[in-house]
């Protein structure tokens, strides 16, 4: 099923040292979808030591505290993780501390059911302690056990069912969207850096449209980009823009997206950000934003900043708006 010879090797090897040795996670998924799969993580009962002692070139000072190692073999670079239960995540990434454990424990205590399969290089055997191809078959996104104890552990899985839903096709499990709605108020305690990598991916996937339904639905758009949310009910003249307010504009634009550049995803999600800011209504009854484009370029500043965005990536998509009303 996946096919890559270095990786193979690595397994062989580990398995020939008297230890088991899978493929784990995203790789797996994406083979039994048919889709590319550029990286391959391995999945271990060796200990990081016993690692290291087969793979003298193997290292990770940070990532071995949390049983990863990394390898560089060939051109790839492999994670290779010890089956692991995580101790309690008193900052909300990071277990406290970890225990070696079975393939099957390492399998339930991933994100989410099409994350949590494992395959056996050698036997050529795919290994599903989560019912992850059953989720896959029925195109679900959901959480592995209790769905709020998921997301509690590392609150950025929040966004991640998001984009995983909108990169895949796939709808999002009852329960789990139900608990992302409970916890989407404390997503604050995540990093910006870790924010922003998720909008990327789910405004730069295929549908971005859903993604951002699923974002403001979910009550995450609220906490990480609030200024969005003044567009709702911020009326436009119906002359000139007969689909509806600016919300429903901006969402119309979107799904006009597929896979767009960040840059181009980014302009298109923030280019109206200013107009309700600068709505008037003439005597006539029209409705006008003069200088909205100049005030929502520094408002998209402002909210590319917040969430750590490269300067380069501010300063395009803060030019595109500012100059947007000039485009024909």
């Amino acid at each position: 099923m996946i096919r890559h010879p270095a990786a193979e090797q690595i397994v062989q090897t580990l398995v020939q040292a008297g230890h088991s040795a899978v493929y784990a996670g995203g790789c797996v998924r994406d083979a039994l979808l048919q889709r590319p799969y550029p990286d391959v993580d391995i999945a271990t009962s060796a200990t990081p030591d016993q690692v290291q002692s087969l793979f003298p070139k193997a290292s990770d000072p940070q990532g071995k505290a949390f049983g990863v190692i990394r390898l560089r073999l060939e051109e790839h670079v492999f994670e290779i993780a010890t089956y692991r239960v995580d101790g309690p995540y008193l900052d909300g990434r990071r277990p406290s501390s970890i225990t070696f454990t079975t393939a099957e424990e390492d399998a339930k205590r991933r994100d989410f059911t099409v994350n949590g399969m494992f395959f056996d290089p050698l036997q050529n055997k795919l290994l599903d302690y989560v019912s992850g191809q059953a989720d896959l078959s029925a195109k679900i996104i959901r959480a592995i056990g209790d769905p709020v104890a998921r997301f509690t552990e590392d609150r950025l899985r929040l966004f991640r069912a998001i984009r995983f839903s909108v990169q895949l096709g796939f709808v999002i499990d009852p329960a789990t969207w139900a608990a992302i709605g409970k916890l989407a108020p404390s997503s604050n305690v995540i990093s910006p850096e870790r924010v922003r990598d998720e909008l990327i991916k789910i405004f730069t996937s295929p549908d971005p449209a859903r993604g951002f339904d699923l974002l403001h639905q979910s009550g995450l758009l609220a906490v990480w980009i609030p200024e969005l949310l003044e567009m709702h009910g911020c009326a436009q003249s119906p002359d000139f823009h007969p689909e509806g307010d600016v919300w429903v504009h901006t969402r119309l634009l979107l799904t006009h997206l597929k896979q767009p550049s960040t840059v181009l995803a980014f302009s298109a999600l923030l280019h109206d950000i200013g107009k309700p800011r600068t709505a008037k209504t003439d005597p006539d009854g029209r409705i006008r934003f003069f200088g909205h484009e100049g005030v929502g370029a520094r408002m998209a500043e402002e909210i590319l900043r917040r969430l750590r965005f490269p300067n380069d990536d501010i300063h395009a998509i803060s030019a595109c708006i500012a100059n947007h009303m000039a485009f024909k």
